[in-house]
């Protein structure tokens, strides 16, 4: 049934005259007019009309045109690093010290470094407590940033003294370096005497001889001497026919004193004084320093 009704409508479209094409031929009538369809390959034909082509108004807009520079940063110049001296704060609590500003910069002698000197004073055990004497260095001394030059002056004061003993012992003095003076100003330092006239010092101690038992010995000398005296009396008088009967006692009397003096040297040298310090001006020593100096440039 569905398909006898398309059927139906499909006839009923093609006959129908509001469907049918008419073919319009009026234009083949124009051609005909104007040119030969059998000649129409040959013919040159006209030229066809100009056609005016409308113009546009283009607007052109400026590009903007934004040119990137690079501009090359040269690094920054480095300034070569000054290193300024270090800045020490000097100890003022030293004892004596002569040192008046705060802050400067120090160059520091180390504890324990020597120096050889000449005296410029005679040093003897007369000098009294207190007294002062001065010393010249014979070399350089070389320290870390700092040279210390031969003809540094150094002073040094008597710390105790006294003369020979009746007990034996010698003169004494004892000096203790107080002071240097370098480049025009004096600066505190504490040394001792290590070496006085090429000779070792100990305790700081600059002695004269000890005699005691030198003492013992002369009186050890002075009864064998006297001993050989009677000894020689008492020949002179056994050559003698009277004297031959005294001759035995002088002998007796030397033997006597003689054991005595031995026997009794022990005692009898505790008077013997000692010996005599005495050095003269231009001699050698050596001090040590005990602390640290500190001395500014």
């Amino acid at each position: 049934m569905k398909r006898l009704v398309v059927a139906i409508f499909a006839l009923y479209l093609t006959i129908s005259p509001v469907f049918a094409l008419q073919l319009d031929m009026s234009i083949d009538e124009e051609i005909r007019k104007n040119y030969n369809p059998s000649k129409l390959e040959q013919q040159n034909l006209p030229p066809l009309p100009k056609t005016v082509t409308p113009t546009k108004t283009v607007t052109s807009q400026p590009k903007s045109t934004t040119t990137t520079t690079t501009q090359t940063v040269a690094p920054p110049k480095m300034t070569p690093t000054v290193t300024e001296p270090v800045k020490k704060k000097v100890n003022k609590n030293l004892p004596g010290t002569t040192l008046v500003e705060d802050d400067f910069t120090a160059i520091k002698i180390k504890k324990g470094t020597k120096f050889r000197l000449k005296s410029n004073n005679l040093v003897s055990d007369y000098l009294k407590e207190g007294s002062k004497v001065s010393f010249t260095s014979l070399t350089p001394v070389y320290q870390r940033y700092v040279t210390i030059p031969a003809g540094t002056v150094f002073t040094a004061s008597v710390e105790d003294s006294h003369l020979p003993q009746i007990t034996g012992n010698g003169g004494l003095v004892v000096l203790r370096i107080e002071s240097v003076k370098f480049n025009g100003r004096t600066y505190s330092a504490h040394g001792k005497v290590t070496k006085a006239n090429h000779k070792k010092i100990f305790i700081n101690n600059i002695k004269g001889k000890r005699e005691y038992w030198k003492g013992v010995m002369n009186q050890i000398d002075k009864g064998e001497a006297f001993y050989q005296k009677t000894r020689a009396t008492s020949k002179k008088l056994a050559d003698n026919p009277i004297g031959v009967i005294i001759s035995p006692l002088p002998t007796i009397v030397g033997a006597v004193t003689y054991v005595v003096n031995f026997a009794g040297s022990p005692i009898f040298s505790i008077g013997h004084k000692g010996g005599r310090v005495s050095i003269p001006a231009g001699s050698e020593f050596e001090i040590k320093l005990q602390e640290d100096v500190y001395l500014s440039l």
